[in-house]
């Protein structure tokens, strides 16, 4: 148990009161001062941050420990984020072996081999938003444009939920993940979102179609063989939605962001196109879109790094913090394409959690980092970097807009 008494703990989520790509500075201290630091929350209750890579690693890889938030003890960042969480129960939020069993349901929609039946799509769709863009006067905005355009008409046409929803789907989703809306505004987002999918599904059960698509696939090979029910499916087409652009969105228009203040790595990726893979895993582990993720509640009593985690203690194994490291990434405050060990990020978590659609992420960034400064060689910020808006009080952090010129 932390020695400090729990006044003179600092509360939990702290702000990013330097640079607003950088992560909270505390982080750096607590990492500096001890494996795990305790934290209070908005509860009164008190959590542990886990800030050392290692450390990160050893919570997501335990069997002590759950991300089910019905456990005693579960931690919760705020009121809207606690209404939120409850409100659903899906199989990121459960421990093997439903985990397990729900999860393998949606393998086969995420392997390679899917990955490259979806590439000349996913790069026909870039190309079309990119001549969008172009086609209107600058300033544009690359964010509306082409950051949360793309995934969220890549996870539309691989579920199967019509485009024409995507703007009210895209507004409930924001509600959401916004830290700062009171917990019924996120609670009635929620339940909009669960209704909307639960109409859909019905009329995909009447109609699957060939199952080329989640939603049919999901009624063809689960739903009618009584391996899922409905809400199960409605469940998990939920949060696939949601899950399969917000964190990919934000990678985009933080990485564009990152090319235009550093235009000595972007003539590097544009001389040396291979760079690309790299330069993705570099912008996962620089930016860690999903900051509050990887929260979780102690089942037995634990030690990791040295601490002791009682049974029933709350967790936040800050995958933003791991991905900043010193003794994992040298000079981890350096955005740098060439880090020969990006690819040793956090950013879709470890463990049995980690995050399914990663391989649909990474087509999406690889395409898009692959074709925009190839196609527009002279893209530059039309605003000056301090008046850039931020998603500071968002469960997914990224950038509220990106004005560019060309």
């Amino acid at each position: 148990m932390d020695s400090q008494s729990p006044e003179a703990m600092p509360v939990f989520p702290l702000p990013r009161t330097g640079s607003p790509l950088d992560p909270p500075a505390e982080y750096d201290r607590f990492r500096a001062e001890g494996a795990l630091k305790k934290v209070n929350m908005w509860d009164g209750r008190q959590a542990w941050l886990v800030t050392r890579r290692d450390d990160v690693r050893a919570v997501l890889a335990s069997p002590h420990f759950s991300a089910d938030p019905t456990k005693p003890g579960y931690p919760f960042l705020t009121p809207a984020r606690a209404a939120t969480v409850k409100s659903y129960q899906t199989f990121i939020t459960m421990d093997p072996p439903d985990h397990t069993r729900f999860r393998r349901m949606l393998t086969k929609d995420f392997t390679q081999k899917r990955m490259e039946e979806l590439r000349p799509r996913v790069q026909t769709l870039v190309d079309r938003m990119i001549d969008d863009l172009l086609s209107g006067e600058p300033p544009g905005d690359l964010v509306q444009a082409l950051a949360l355009r793309l995934p969220v008409t890549v996870i539309s046409l691989l579920a199967g939920v019509p485009l024409a929803d995507d703007a009210k789907l895209v507004r409930w989703s924001n509600q959401r993940l916004d830290l700062s809306v009171d917990a019924e505004t996120s609670e009635s987002a929620g339940k909009n979102m669960l209704e909307y999918f639960d109409e859909l599904l019905k009329s995909r059960e009447e109609e699957p179609g060939d199952g080329a698509d989640m939603l049919g696939r999901l009624v063809i090979e689960q739903i009618r063989p009584g391996h899922l029910d409905r809400k199960g499916a409605v469940h998990m087409i939920n949060l696939l939605y949601f899950a399969g652009h917000e964190t990919t969105a934000n990678q985009i228009g933080l990485g564009v962001l990152h090319f235009l203040m550093n235009p000595g790595q972007r003539q590097k990726l544009v001389a040396s196109p291979e760079l690309v893979k790299n330069a993705v895993e570099e912008m996962l582990r620089y930016d860690t879109p999903p900051h509050y993720n990887a929260c979780r509640v102690a089942t037995t009593d634990v030690t990791i790094g040295g601490e002791t985690i009682r049974a029933g203690e709350g967790v936040y194994a800050l995958l933003s913090a791991a991905n900043r490291d010193p003794d994992a990434f040298d000079d981890p405050a350096r955005f740098d394409i060439e880090r020969e060990n990006a690819s040793d990020q956090l950013a879709f978590s470890y463990g049995l959690h980690q995050c399914i659609g990663q391989p649909l992420a990474r087509l999406e960034l690889h395409t898009v980092f692959s074709t925009l400064f190839r196609r527009v060689p002279s893209l530059t910020l039309a605003i000056p970097f301090e008046q850039i808006q931020f998603k500071r009080d968002f469960y997914v952090y990224g950038l509220q807009a990106l004005p560019v010129s060309w």
